[in-house]
């Protein structure tokens, strides 16, 4: 038990320290904020956010967000969070989905 208990509390520790270095990133102009990732994901494309994730990739920092589209498809997106550009789509029936 007292094992599991100082596991538990290091993986804590561990990501907290990551969310915290991903706010210093922000406040600091390295990545976007997600909402603004949001806002354009939103703004080009039908859905609702169900999944958002972040992932460092070799140092490049990687939102990934799924969407459920308007025919329940679910879509996921691969956005730079340098930059804010799509790398990746990954889904079904795309069309349905984008604004025009």
């Amino acid at each position: 038990m007292v094992a599991t208990l100082a596991v538990s509390l290091r993986v804590a520790q561990a990501d907290d320290d990551d969310w915290r270095s991903l706010y210093r990133q922000v406040e600091a102009g390295q990545i976007k904020p997600l909402t603004e990732i949001l806002d354009t994901l939103t703004r080009d494309w039908h859905g609702d956010v169900i999944d958002v994730d972040i992932e460092d990739d070799d140092g490049e920092i990687i939102y990934e967000i799924e969407l459920l589209g308007p025919q329940g498809q679910v879509v996921e997106f691969e956005v730079d969070a340098r930059t804010g550009d799509i790398l990746e789509i990954e889904g079904r029936d795309l069309r349905s989905m984008q604004r025009r």
